[in-house]
């Protein structure tokens, strides 16, 4: 008599396939980007927080995430593009079990979900989140693209959580777009003090405040 795996019993090989996985995806990026984790306007604290961050690669959320200490890695989830994640099995294996990510459609014609509030369900949850307001890599010669509007929205429906800007470094030098195989380089992740919505800021001068904050960080990075 031969019986096979239930749900239950592939459940749990899939929850430990995924802690594997993520546990090798952070040594591996460990051991090519040696990232050093600055800590300069904020402390790694666990609180429920909206990480915002420059955005040049596409490992630039596995890096932030690979730097929080494990307390606050398990309760944080980046932000990310569907259809790129779930384009294979592999990628959605990647992105759904292993980062548990919040899969945004950045197609709007073929969009069946607000992006806000996907973001906001995760807030309500006790998430936190990795966040791009750029919305797309940064592919030109300037240092950040002009912010979209979700990070205001997030700041107007959850006044009380820190949206903490992060200025990552370096990482585009390491995985050039159409690259295979990365190339070796320190990279710092810079965190910056927590940024909340003003009682009467209007959505512009937040964004522009949020860029400058991020801009700002750039800045203190040794050459």
């Amino acid at each position: 008599m031969t019986a096979g795996i239930g749900s239950g019993g592939k459940a749990f090989f899939r929850r430990a396939a995924a802690a594997f996985a993520g546990s090798a995806i952070t040594l591996f990026a460990r051991i090519v980007t040696a990232p050093r984790a600055i800590w300069s306007g904020i402390e790694p604290l666990p609180k429920q927080r909206v990480y915002f961050a420059n955005h040049t690669s596409n490992a630039d959320f596995v890096l932030l995430w690979t730097v929080l200490p494990p307390m606050l890695r398990a309760r944080t989830r980046p932000v990310a593009a569907l259809e790129y994640w779930l384009k294979t099995p592999l990628r959605a294996f990647i992105g759904r079990d292993v980062f548990n990510a919040v899969l945004i459609d950045r197609r709007p014609e073929e969009r069946v979900e607000d992006p806000v509030a996907l973001m906001g369900q995760a807030l309500a949850e006790g998430s936190s989140l990795i966040l791009f307001p750029e919305g797309v890599r940064n592919m030109t010669e300037e240092p950040l693209l002009p912010f979209r509007t979700g990070l205001f929205h997030l700041a107007k429906q959850n006044p009380e959580i820190d949206l903490v800007p992060v200025w990552i470094s370096n990482l585009n030098r390491v995985m050039p777009k159409g690259e295979i195989i990365p190339l070796p380089l320190i990279c710092t992740l810079t965190f910056g003090a927590p940024l909340h919505l003003g009682d009467t800021e209007e959505k512009g001068d937040f964004l522009a405040r949020s860029h400058a904050a991020l801009i700002a960080l750039k800045e203190t990075v040794p050459a």
